[in-house]
């Protein structure tokens, strides 16, 4: 598992969002700083907790220029179920071969109950406004992920 180098461009992406819309990292250059946070499995209670703070942090984030998307391996129904369930207000992304999340760097190795399988690993990535990746959370607690990337972006970004 390799990240992509804090300082360079964020690696490129179009995925499809909730709604069946295309979502690319260019719709927000130069306009939105971006976070972008990669969840294993919507529905699930510890996504479901992380989701929820990004919704009820929304005008926070709005505050700050900045635009919070999720993205799993997840299908766009699913990610749909996920929105309406939990009334989440923000885009779910769907990369159901996982592509992107390799692209960041956040698909590997997972241990479970002395299993171990490939898979999504927790991880938020900050963005700036020229498409710079700024900083990368790759311990995450979903508890507290909407106000720790708020507090780093009141101290890089604004």
């Amino acid at each position: 598992m390799v990240f992509p180098k804090i300082g360079n461009l964020a690696p490129a992406f179009t995925l499809t969002n909730q709604n069946g819309e295309k979502v690319s990292l260019k719709d927000f250059r130069g306009k939105k700083h971006l976070v972008l946070y990669f969840y294993p499995k919507a529905l699930t209670p510890g996504c479901t907790t992380q989701a929820c703070g990004i919704r009820d942090s929304a005008e926070a984030f709005e505050q700050r220029n900045t635009v919070v998307l999720g993205v799993s391996p997840d299908s766009v129904g699913k990610l749909q179920r996920f929105i309406e369930k939990h009334g989440l207000n923000f885009d779910l992304l769907s990369d159901e071969e996982h592509k992107i999340a390799e692209k960041y760097g956040c698909w590997g190795l997972k241990k479970f109950m002395g299993r171990e399988y490939m898979g999504l690993i927790r991880t938020t990535y900050i963005i700036d406004k020229s498409g710079r990746l700024r900083h990368i959370i790759d311990r995450v607690n979903t508890k507290t992920h909407d106000t720790e990337v708020l507090n780093w972006i009141d101290e890089h970004l604004n």
